[in-house]
């Protein structure tokens, strides 16, 4: 994954684009409309830092990891002030309760399905009483499958189905606030995700304050 997101970057970060749109927008919205200014904001796989890290670094504190050195690198640049860390998600470590929301947007079907459920419980812990994940799932099942020309490198892919991603969700701790299957467009051809909002239960946490737990 690393090496692939290396050779094409500069690639990717053209066809993804400089503005927020699509779902992407959507989501990001919904997310500032919820979660108060100057919160702290977790985003795994942000890329290049465009659009979204650069978007949420407005108005949140935000960290950004990536898998990619090259990414990291031009996020530097693009974003210079988010923290930015070059890890991989399933093995990186932050304190508990450290993130009021993290997002993942494309990034966990890059990962095989088998370690999901711990990717899960991972975020569920990272995340304060009440805090919002957000992330882009599969919709259809894939045990894994690697595409040998995705932009110009091979890239791999895995998810579960919708439900199975829903029930997994929840089983980490979760209410689910949202889900969604969008269809866009990938290089021609349609390709559907699943946009889910979850939450943190709100439990008790002396002198904190919680995420607005209303998804209306």
């Amino acid at each position: 994954m690393a090496d692939g997101y290396d050779r094409i970057a500069e690639r990717y970060s053209a066809w993804t684009g400089r503005e927020l749109r699509g779902p992407r927008a959507k989501y990001v919205k919904a997310m500032q409309e919820r979660v108060p200014a100057r919160s702290a904001v977790l985003e795994l796989g942000c890329a290049t830092g465009v659009p979204v890290t650069r978007a949420l670094a407005d108005d949140y504190r935000v960290t950004g990891v990536d898998i990619s050195p090259r990414h990291i690198k031009l996020a530097q640049r693009n974003v210079p002030n988010a923290s930015l860390v070059l890890g991989d998600m399933t093995t990186l470590e932050f304190p508990a309760a450290s993130f009021d929301a993290v997002l993942a947007f494309y990034a966990i079907t890059h990962i095989p399905r088998e370690e999901h459920p711990a990717l899960f419980a991972k975020v569920e812990g990272w995340l304060r009483p009440g805090g919002l994940f957000i992330a882009t799932l599969g919709a259809g099942g894939d045990p894994g499958t690697v595409e040998d020309d995705w932009l110009g490198a091979p890239m791999f892919f895995s998810s579960f189905d919708s439900a199975t991603n829903q029930r997994l969700i929840a089983e980490a701790g979760f209410d689910i606030l949202s889900a969604e299957e969008i269809t866009e467009k990938e290089n021609g051809d349609p390709v559907t995700f699943l946009w889910m909002v979850a939450q943190k239960a709100a439990g008790l946490q002396s002198g904190a304050e919680t995420t607005k737990s209303s998804w209306d």
